[in-house]
């Protein structure tokens, strides 16, 4: 039976400020802060402003449908202001009877997302998750154990951790942001032979008493032919992501990418639900459903 709320979409509307500082010489950057376009995420309306105006150059990987913008600035501030408005259409599924696929059966677009990468070892966790969860029944619900075990006995801790944290790291400290969460429960999937992907963007709902609204990242694994998704952290709602980048783990999915001798100020982001189409406003909210916005189709293609 399909799902009451299948094909009407979540609209939310967002903007993103970032302010640089750039010292004694010219330095290059790419961002990644644009919606990405897919079947499922429609971009309505969107704005891109530069102060100094700046040549820039925009490529869309077509993989993954990731927006990078790059450009050169001189020294002096630098500002970039991004905002739009994006209609977000689920897939609802039952999460019971998704079983995992056998690596035999795989598309070859999700292969890479089954090996260790910068941040997700999975190689080195492999001896703990195959003990932790090694003998769940494989599905869905395996993930969903993997993602409460994270969640569970990982402590979310603002400015604890840094570029260079892995997840063997946070699996021995034991704290990091939504970040390190992500690429823990990445590699404890892979470790099992679950293809699982980093993927950063913004979120409506996620919880105030952490801090001002920030960049988000959460988890994609492949079950049941199809891309679900998770957020490890518990931080956030799921229906509420609007996606950017996506990636084997934070290392190709930044985003913004800096090389120079560059001062950066905290980024300010704000998100909100607004009316959609019919004038109903919808609130993205908690489901027991699965839930993806992917099904694996490169946008524009079938």
């Amino acid at each position: 039976m399909q799902h009451p709320d299948a094909q009407i979409p979540v609209r939310l509307k967002y903007s993103i400020d970032l302010e640089y500082d750039v010292r004694v010489a010219d330095s290059d950057f790419i961002f990644n802060v644009q919606a990405a376009c897919t079947r499922n995420q429609q971009v309505l309306q969107e704005r891109l402003e530069l102060s100094p105006q700046l040549p820039a150059q925009a490529y869309t990987d077509p993989a993954t449908c990731a927006r990078y913008l790059r450009l050169r600035a001189s020294p002096g501030l630098l500002h970039l202001h991004y905002d739009a408005v994006v209609d977000i259409t689920h897939f609802y599924a039952d999460p019971a009877p998704l079983q995992e696929v056998r690596i035999s059966d795989l598309p070859g677009h999700v292969l890479p997302y089954l090996y260790p990468s910068r941040y997700c070892e999975s190689d080195r966790v492999h001896r703990f998750a195959v003990a932790q969860f090694g003998m769940l029944w494989q599905g869905y619900s395996r993930v969903q154990a993997i993602r409460d075990w994270v969640w569970n006995h990982v402590l979310f801790m603002s400015n604890s951790t840094s570029g260079t944290t892995s997840a063997c790291d946070t699996l021995v400290e034991k704290r990091g942001v939504c970040r390190d969460f992500a690429h823990l429960m990445i590699a404890l999937c892979r470790a099992v032979n679950i293809p699982a992907r980093f993927t950063t963007g913004i979120d409506y709902g996620a919880d105030a008493s952490l801090g001002p609204q920030d960049f988000h990242a959460y988890v994609e694994v492949y079950v049941g032919h199809r891309w679900f998704m998770f957020d490890p952290s518990g931080t956030a709602i799921p229906m509420g992501f609007i996606r950017m980048a996506t990636g084997r783990d934070a290392a190709e999915a930044a985003f913004a990418s800096i090389f120079g001798n560059v001062a950066v100020q905290a980024p300010v982001l704000r998100i909100d639900a607004v009316p959609g189409a019919d004038g109903v406003c919808r609130l993205p909210v908690h489901t027991a459903d699965a839930l993806s916005t992917d099904d694996g189709i490169i946008a524009g293609f079938q």
